[in-house]
């Protein structure tokens, strides 16, 4: 049993069961023994390997994309370029590796990292040596400028609530504590108005998943967008339109029961780009699989160019990432890429077809 786990037994003996999002909240953020403060998640030592870790072509192609839609948009400055769950700031650093000949774009641009913990803020500081870099806890204290946002794996940390359709309402899935252990459990059935739209595309039986934390957030980084200019590129794994269970956990790369060791596991679940969508209003939004939007902005031949110079094995683990980022069968198609741009304006580049 963690300490985590000693504590929440404790919790809800006292005050009874909790919401998976309170659980999720608790695991990952949880002051002592949250995962995100006291662990090393990233990378092969760590838990998971995001896209960034897997290939140096993720955040250059990234970068690219804005900084030519930053050009589209007739170059305003200055402008903040900000990324929200920056990781260890590897994603920050190739972008920045790759707009340094965009002639104005570094001069023009505000970095800024948006991170509440101070462990990572420590690992960024370090891989963006050399940058000016300011961090802000949350996106209400970005500056009044147009703004250029980037969240790679960012909204699928964040805790969601659990809901099963009942003849009756809905039926929340909670925490609660069975023979000494944490376990999980469903309240009685109730009518959710946040729910009330899937009323006519779900079935009794089915699950839905909602996360309360990401509509703010989109929404701030829209109201700034439509008002000042700019865009966000948001990627993560997901869909369109929740449905089914989707809370996993992982440790040292395996999948382990979400429930089975608090504190010490990565806890994620699919985003819904619908949601996130819905939440951009105004602004206009483009959404496809993440490997299309890799292919149309170049990284079959940017991978050729890399792949000149490499022999080996070296060269058979470029082309596993080139294929791994991109593939159907791998994160091409479970990975999505939703984009924020002022209204009336053209989506940035790579979200339409025929666009480069």
């Amino acid at each position: 049993m963690t300490p985590l786990e000693d504590l929440l037994i404790r919790r809800i003996a006292l005050s009874g069961p909790i919401t998976l999002a309170d659980y999720m909240a608790e695991c990952l953020l949880h002051p002592e023994h949250g995962y995100y403060t006291t662990g090393t998640p990233f990378g092969a030592a760590g838990d998971f390997t995001t896209a960034p870790e897997i290939s140096q072509m993720f955040g250059e192609l990234l970068g690219l994309c804005l900084a030519q839609y930053w050009l589209d948009l007739g170059c305003p400055a200055p402008f903040t370029l900000a990324e929200i769950g920056p990781g260890r700031g590897t994603l920050m650093a190739d972008l920045l590796r790759a707009t340094r000949a965009v002639p104005g774009f570094h001069q023009a641009a505000r970095i800024t990292l948006i991170e509440a913990s101070p462990r990572l803020r420590d690992q960024q500081r370090s891989t963006l040596a050399g940058y000016q870099v300011e961090w802000l806890g949350d996106i209400g204290g970005l500056p009044d400028t147009p703004l250029f946002l980037i969240a790679n794996e960012f909204f699928d940390a964040l805790p969601i609530r659990q809901f099963c359709r009942d003849a009756a309402g809905w039926r929340e899935t909670v925490v609660t504590v069975q023979d000494g252990r944490l376990g999980f459990a469903r309240s009685d059935a109730a009518p959710i108005a946040a729910l009330d739209h899937r009323l006519d595309n779900t079935t009794a039986g089915e699950i839905v998943e909602l996360c309360p934390a990401a509509a703010p957030i989109v929404a701030e980084a829209a109201r700034r967008i439509a008002r000042h200019g700019g865009a966000a590129l948001i990627l993560d794994y997901g869909g369109w339109q929740s449905r089914g269970d989707t809370v996993q956990a992982l440790r040292a790369h395996q999948f382990v029961s979400p429930l089975a060791e608090p504190g010490l596991a990565d806890l994620t679940a699919h985003v819904d780009f619908a949601a996130l969508a819905t939440a951009a209003h105004p602004c206009a939004t483009a959404f496809i699989p993440q490997g299309t939007l890799l292919l149309r902005l170049g990284i079959a031949q940017r991978s050729a160019a890399l792949a000149r110079n490499l022999h080996g094995a070296a060269l058979e683990n470029h082309l596993a990432a080139t294929r791994r980022l991109t593939d159907p069968a791998e994160m091409g198609t479970l990975f999505k890429a939703l984009a924020l741009h002022p209204p009336g304006t053209p989506a940035p580049p790579g979200f339409a077809p025929g666009q480069t």
